[in-house]
């Protein structure tokens, strides 16, 4: 290849926006060379590498949007130190297709039992498969929506959260929800029903959703549309923090903090 071609065909590459294809073109140039590969062969693996390098991008740009606290797999979940977890049900639920259906999924149990990594484990798979999932914690979301209500921008923030294909509500339950977010969280619930999954994780049994928000009415008619058609996982078990401690006996569990809401897991 000529120098005047060699800089005309770099310029195009710049020009069009193949980062990748231009750090890898004389490597690969080498090698179809070297092993004889035809064109449409040697145009093929180009055009894979900008692809898969591409796809890294997109997945890096949704992973930093989804304001995920960390990244955490499923491959990274220690199912055998939660024996109450159906395994075979979490990988399932991994094909996102309660997602594709827009239906919801809650994850209920005492606090340390990888709620939070499981959930955020379907949210960066929801992200490899193209998805735009949100993240934020029940307490970060109260603290918005103060700021909004005193801003007049409380629709603003509403419309946002309508957007993510899955959003993801973590922590329900830690602390009390007043008045004006209970009502925000009922009116964000009934305006993704049926149209966007929510994944909440809590540490209260549904029974106990009354106290969280003040008002029996007001949870009865939210789980009402929450739970329509979802699936609830109940995870019992010990805390994953803790289990170092306690295996040198320097901690004891104070008992299972969460009541029993029904079976390990039920289908709505």
């Amino acid at each position: 290849m000529s120098e005047l071609v060699y800089e005309r065909v770099q310029r195009g590459l710049s020009d069009l926006k193949l980062a990748r294809v231009t750090e890898v073109l004389d490597q690969l140039a080498e090698d179809a060379s070297r092993q004889q590969q035809t064109y449409l062969e040697f145009l093929d693996h180009l055009l894979s590498e900008e692809q898969a390098a591409r796809h890294q991008r997109r997945v890096a740009m949704k992973t930093k949007l989804a304001h995920f606290p960390y990244t955490k797999t499923l491959e990274q979940f220690d199912f055998s130190f939660q024996p109450s977890i159906d395994e075979r049900r979490v990988r399932e639920l991994a094909t996102l297709r309660f997602v594709a259906n827009g239906e919801n999924l809650i994850l209920l149990g005492p606090p340390g039992v990888g709620k939070t990594h499981l959930a955020v484990a379907l949210g960066v798979q929801a992200v490899a498969q193209g998805c735009n999932p949100y993240f934020i914690t029940v307490p970060e979301l109260l603290e918005l929506l103060e700021r909004d209500a005193k801003e007049g921008r409380l629709q603003q923030r509403m419309r946002a959260l309508c957007k993510p294909g899955l959003l993801i509500l973590d922590e329900m339950g830690y602390l009390p929800i007043n008045q004006m977010a209970a009502h925000f969280l009922f009116q964000l619930v009934a305006r993704r029903y049926e149209k966007g999954s929510i994944l909440i994780t809590s540490n209260k049994s549904y029974g106990q959703w009354g106290e969280i928000f003040a008002d029996n009415v007001l949870a009865s008619a939210l789980l009402d549309r929450l739970l329509h058609h979802s699936t609830t996982i109940n995870i019992r078990g010990q805390s994953y923090r803790l289990r170092e401690k306690r295996k040198a006996g320097v901690f004891q569990e104070p008992g299972d903090l969460l009541p029993d809401p029904g079976p390990e897991s039920e289908r709505g």
